[in-house]
This record gives C-alpha cells, sequence and structure tokens, in this order.
C-alpha cells in the first residue's frame, strides 16, 4: 500500500513538472524580422518590422526600439501607451509604432527623413516579466546625385588643369577618370568635403599634359548599390600650352635662322677684307653696325613671334570658356 501511495506521488510530481514546463515554454517566444541590410534613401520613409514567434498579444509587453544602448531608446512602448521620456533627442518626433499588427505580436518602426545618421544597426527588444528577446537589422543609408561639373582652367607652363565636382552622395563613392577607351587616366588629387545634411561633396583634379588625350570622362559609383554616374568633355585639339613642342620648335628655329644668317654674314665680311688698315678699320665699324641691326632684328623677330602666339592662345581661350560654359548649362540642366 506504501508502494502504491509512493508511486502515485511520484507520478504527481513528474505531471506537475512537466504542466510547468509547457506553461514555460509556451511562456517563451523569439524575434524576428527584416534580414540586412536594409536599404534607406535619403530623405524617405524608412519601415522597420519585428515579430513574435510564435504570434501572440504583446499589448502587454514592453516593445523598446534602440541603437547601440538600451537605455537610449529611439522608441519606447510600455504598459500600453508610447513613452518619449527617454527619447534620443535626434529621433523626437521623427518616429512612429505601428501597432494596427500588435495582437499578433507584429510591430513596425516608422523613421521620417532619413539622413545619414540613421545608417547603422537597430534592435528590436521584446520584453515580458523577465524575459526578452531582440532581433537586429542593419540599415544603409544611400545618396546619388547625377548632377556632376567638369571644370576646365586656362593652360599653363605645367599643363591643363581639370576639376570634376558632384554633391550629394552617401556612402562616399570611388571617383576615376576615363579616357575614350575607357581606360582609367591616374588623377591629380582627390578630395571631399560634407555639407549641412552630412552628405559627402566630392572633387578630383587631373593634369593634362599630353594634347592628344581629347576626350574624358569623369565617373563616380556608389560601391554599396553599384550605382554609376558619369560626364564627359572633349578638349579642343589644339589647346596646348608654352610647353607644346610645335610653340616651342617654332621659336627655335626662328632664332636658329637669325643667329645662323648673321653669323654667315660675319664670315663673308671678314674673307673680303682688304689689306688696307684704313679699309678694314671701316669695315669692320660698317660689320658692328650691322651685327647691331640684325640683333635687334632677332629680337624683334622673337617678342613678334610671342605676342602672335599669345594672342592665338587668349582668342582660343576665350572659345574654350564659351564653349564649356554651354556645355555646363546644358549638363545642369
Amino acid at each position: 500500500m506504501d508502494e502504491e501511495r509512493l508511486l502515485i506521488y511520484r507520478l504527481g510530481v513528474v505531471f506537475i513538472c512537466l504542466l510547468h514546463m509547457i506553461t514555460l515554454r509556451a511562456e517563451r517566444f523569439t524575434v524576428t524580422g527584416l534580414e540586412g541590410p536594409v536599404l534607406a534613401p535619403f530623405g524617405t520613409v524608412l519601415e522597420l518590422s519585428c515579430q513574435l514567434s510564435p504570434p501572440q498579444n504583446a499589448q502587454h509587453m514592453e516593445i523598446r526600439w534602440f541603437r547601440t544602448h538600451y537605455t537610449q531608446p529611439i522608441h519606447q512602448y510600455e504598459n500600453g501607451k508610447d513613452l518619449f521620456g527617454e527619447i534620443i533627442p535626434k529621433y523626437v518626433e521623427r518616429t512612429e509604432l505601428l501597432k494596427d499588427a500588435i495582437g499578433e505580436g507584429k510591430v513596425t518602426l516608422r523613421i521620417f527623413n532619413v539622413n545619414p545618421d540613421d545608417d547603422g544597426q537597430y534592435h528590436c527588444f521584446f520584453k515580458d516579466g523577465k524575459f526578452y528577446e531582440e532581433h537586429i537589422t542593419e540599415v544603409k543609408v544611400i545618396a546619388g546625385s547625377s548632377q556632376i561639373q567638369i571644370i576646365v582652367h586656362p593652360p599653363t607652363t605645367k599643363g591643363v588643369i581639370v576639376e570634376c565636382h558632384s554633391k550629394g552622395w552617401f556612402p562616399r563613392p570611388h571617383l576615376e577618370w576615363r579616357d575614350s577607351r575607357g581606360e582609367i587616366v591616374p588623377a591629380k588629387s582627390k578630395s571631399y568635403s560634407r555639407d549641412e545634411d552630412k552628405l559627402f561633396n566630392m572633387k578630383m583634379t587631373l593634369l593634362l599634359q599630353d594634347s592628344s588625350l581629347r576626350n574624358i570622362t569623369c565617373c563616380l559609383w556608389n560601391p554599396l548599390i553599384g550605382q554609376e554616374e558619369s560626364t564627359s568633355i572633349v578638349l579642343p585639339g589644339h589647346c596646348c600650352t608654352c610647353r607644346s613642342p610645335c610653340f616651342v620648335a617654332m621659336v627655335i628655329t626662328a632664332i636658329s635662322v637669325v643667329t645662323l644668317g648673321l653669323l654667315f654674314f660675319s664670315l663673308n665680311k671678314k674673307n673680303r677684307v682688304f689689306v688696307s688698315d684704313a679699309q678694314f678699320d671701316l669695315d669692320t665699324m660698317w660689320l658692328d653696325d650691322m651685327t647691331m641691326i640684325l640683333s635687334m632684328l632677332m629680337v624683334f623677330a622673337v617678342m613678334l613671334i610671342f605676342s602672335l602666339y599669345f594672342i592665338l592662345r587668349g582668342r582660343h581661350m576665350k572659345e574654350s570658356r564659351a564653349s564649356l560654359f554651354l556645355k555646363n548649362c546644358s549638363l545642369c540642366k
């Protein structure tokens, strides 16, 4: 009889333990949500959803969205209502919790006017009594621009400097110059700054010393989504600097011809001088005068060549600036 009572007692304990385990298991849950990364275009509305599994009523639970610290929520729901006392200042009046399906354990966080500060991780946190679970979603903010401007500076002794400008990118894009065959042309420099919206403003320069490189393209692309934007420009074929081989050859040729002519004339005159000292003195004086005259003519010729060159270059620069201005205006449109 005692053995039967002991057996019944043991069976009762086992039954109670099983019942307790089943009850505890029914109270437990997991949190599921969007698998990142979630792309969020700049200035749009972002919605992040999370769901209890198995589905169950979450109206009595604490629901909290936060970035890195639990004690710094970006939205908080507790005791059946939204709480705003602990919200991070930059998210005040920028978030909304959609609770249409909270009876099945689903809520959606809505973030207005997405900006680069919203890039990163988001924790969706559910707490029921002492038990809690969370789901983490990765958000990537993106912004791109199709407005690319190419500026060509006046030629210098070092070459022609070409600049590429573009604003409003996030994350920071890659930049490169390409020629007409699509091959990369090394840039002279690359730099960036950030505006009041924390978007990237890009600048890239190129030093052209080869007049054969006429068609160049400025390319920018967002490595996160593969978005690429580009603008091309065709430089005039006769855009050259003072270092141009044609100009240098022209100056050297002119100086050489005048110098050789002067030397040839001097040698001829010396060979025709008579033995008479008086005649020699007269010829020497005449030769000195002619040498001075020819030297002045040589200087005048060189100055004339330089003047003609700079006049022609000035006209070409005006035409180039006008064409570039019209091209940039059409690109901005």
